[in-house]
């Protein structure tokens, strides 16, 4: 049975609390212990710093309080707490009586990294008179007091340290997900064990751990598998590791039996390297534009790349929905054609981040907050010599902001196809114009890489010798989704992608109509998996679609790669995609054939 403990007593520190002084001196004439803390470690100096009571403050110091006393958690010291509300009188009175001006938390901030947050000038020069490093690094990311002040456009605050010697160049540390994932897998692997040896028989019996009449203890009974899909994550066997992307005979996990072929990038390589962020990089990414100024007035260079995956500012002012302030930058001599490690510019982003996937938690909506158009961006973009053919290299990690249920896979995609993804007839036109090229498609990527896709590689393999499409094979890298596919519907019938793609309302006949009638895209186009326009219209149940697909000539009958018709994918061709009676009706009339297998009807 668990007791809880009794909470300390802390008077003086109650009374602080309230800014109650009568009471705080009252108590301490009575001998209270001035340092007494409340149940996580604040004491009376920490909340006279914290309301900036100055009065309070120094009848706590002349009655001995610890100047130095630290929090439970954080390790908070009473110059910190004045420092983050930016009582600057406090700080001063603090540093005064003596207090550490480069004391830190446990992550390695501070004082004068909560002065820059909050803002606060006088707090700033009171630290720097009293030693505190104006490029100080907090060990949780390296970050300096002028990222401090930037991410929260703390303009005077900026200038001050600017003026102390603050380097607007110096960057954060490069985090390499892949690298700590691996040695996540050690210890996760090494847990398992334990947890494994624990659970044998001999050490319950040494243990006197076996329940009644026999019954094995509870422990055990609740200890799943390590290799088990339900296992906690700390208790599950990590998978082989990666190959390089590079290796063409590396083994490919996802075909039956093992097998050799490229293999999958996993979720932390396609993150890759993270970090190495600039002030200017944390004022664009919250769209601090007097800040930006700021910054790139004291000689901060408008172009420089994050030392993880080679991020400019521009692009990741556009990530974050930040079009006027991304406007800004190009008018101020930006590069657009600068792209990150993934291949993503600013011009395909501009496309993404307004038509981000719909998810069920809140997410960024800085672009539904600019005076700057998408449109009127992306043709900034254009006219300063964005390349409206630069394709991304991989799939883009934050493109269903890391819930990974897209089923669609975006490796060689240009900022028209992702438009023509969107339904969005005015961003394609806009492309066009510039010379953007509607027949450049995706690339086949490794099988394996969305949940359900290693069931889809077991099947491909096994109808890869009875493949009924008539197509020749299409090896990884090769011509994958086009951009016609991505307009009429590619993934709804082999991802529930329905349940996260947003796009143009009633945009999707008019998108394949400017792509087939303008702009001549054949319209019996075959995916990587031998679909069609017309497979992925049936299986969304677009009778309009289909006719009109019918009436420029598209072929019912063809079929893909699986075997499926264009019947079988308007006939629940998955789980919870349900089927479409009518658009079955349409299909078999115009001579597409039925193969009744129906997944959702089981």
């Amino acid at each position: 049975m668990l007791l809880a403990a009794p909470a300390p007593e802390s008077p003086v520190a109650d009374a602080a609390q309230r800014g109650d002084l009568e009471t705080v001196r009252t108590l301490l004439q009575q001998g209270a212990d001035v340092n007494a803390a409340q149940g996580d470690g604040m004491t009376a100096l920490h909340w006279a710093a914290k309301n900036g009571d100055v009065a309070m403050l120094r009848v706590l110091l002349y009655a001995g309080a610890n100047r130095e006393a630290a929090t439970r958690l954080g390790g908070y010291t009473p110059l910190h707490l004045a420092s983050q509300e930016g009582a600057s009188d406090a700080v001063r009175m603090l540093l005064e009586a003596g207090s550490n001006a480069t004391a830190v938390t446990s992550t390695g901030a501070s004082a004068i990294h909560f002065a820059a947050a909050a803002g606060q000038p006088d707090a700033i020069k009171a630290l720097l008179e009293r030693g505190a490093n104006v490029n100080a690094r907090d060990a949780y990311a390296g970050r300096t007091p002028l990222m401090f002040a930037a991410a929260g456009g703390r303009l005077e605050a900026m200038k001050t340290l600017l003026n102390a010697g603050a380097d607007p160049s110096a960057a954060t540390h490069v985090v390499d997900y892949a690298e700590r994932s691996r040695a996540d897998d050690v210890e996760r692997r090494r847990r398992a064990r334990l947890i494994a040896a624990a659970n044998e028989p001999g050490e319950r019996e040494r243990s006197g751990a076996s329940g009644a009449a026999g019954e094995p203890p509870l422990q055990r009974a609740q200890a799943p598998d390590p290799d088990s899909a339900t296992a906690p994550r700390e208790q599950r066997r990590p998978g082989r590791p990666q190959a390089e992307p590079d290796s063409p005979t590396a083994p490919d996990s996802t075909r039956p039996g093992g097998g050799y072929g490229p293999r999958p990038l996993a979720y932390e390589d396609w993150v890759g390297r993270q970090g190495g962020l600039t002030a200017l990089h944390y004022a664009a990414r919250d769209g601090r534009m007097e800040a930006v100024r700021l910054l790139q007035d004291a000689g901060a260079d408008i172009d420089q790349v994050t030392l993880g995956d080679h991020t400019s500012p521009l692009l990741i002012a556009v990530i974050n929905g930040n079009y006027d302030l991304a406007l800004q930058l190009l008018e101020r001599g930006a590069d657009p054609t600068l792209a990150s490690e993934d291949g993503a510019a600013p011009l395909f982003a501009t496309v993404n981040c307004e038509w981000a996937l719909r998810t069920w938690y809140p997410q960024p909506t800085a672009w539904q907050q600019q005076r700057t158009t998408y449109l009127e961006l992306m043709e900034a973009l254009l006219k300063a010599g964005a390349d409206p053919n630069a394709r991304v290299k991989t799939h883009i990690w934050y493109a269903a902001y890391n819930a990974g249920r897209m089923g669609v896979d975006y490796s060689g995609a240009t900022a028209f196809w992702r438009a023509a993804y969107a339904t969005d007839l005015a961003a394609m036109r806009l492309l066009a114009k510039y010379g953007a090229d509607p027949n450049i498609p995706t690339i086949k990527p490794p099988e394996g890489r969305f949940p359900g896709a290693a069931n889809r590689a077991r099947d491909s393999t096994e109808a890869a010798e009875k493949d009924l499409s008539g197509l020749p094979p299409v090896p990884v890298g090769g011509p994958a989704v086009h951009p016609l596919h991505a307009a009429s519907g590619v993934g709804y019938g082999t991802s529930r992608v329905g349940q996260q793609h947003r796009h143009v309302p009633g945009g999707w006949l008019p998108a394949v109509r400017y792509l087939v009638e303008e702009l001549g895209v054949e319209v019996n186009v075959r995916d990587h998996e031998g679909y069609t326009a017309v497979h992925h219209a049936a299986a969304r149940g677009d009778n309009e679609m289909i006719t009109y697909l019918v009436s420029r000539d598209a072929d019912v009958t063809l079929v893909s790669r699986r075997g499926q018709t264009t019947v079988d994918m308007a006939n629940g061709p998955q789980q919870r995609v349900q089927p479409f009676p009518a658009t079955i009706a349409l299909l078999e009339d115009l001579g597409a054939k039925n193969n009744h297998k129906c997944q959702s009807c089981e």
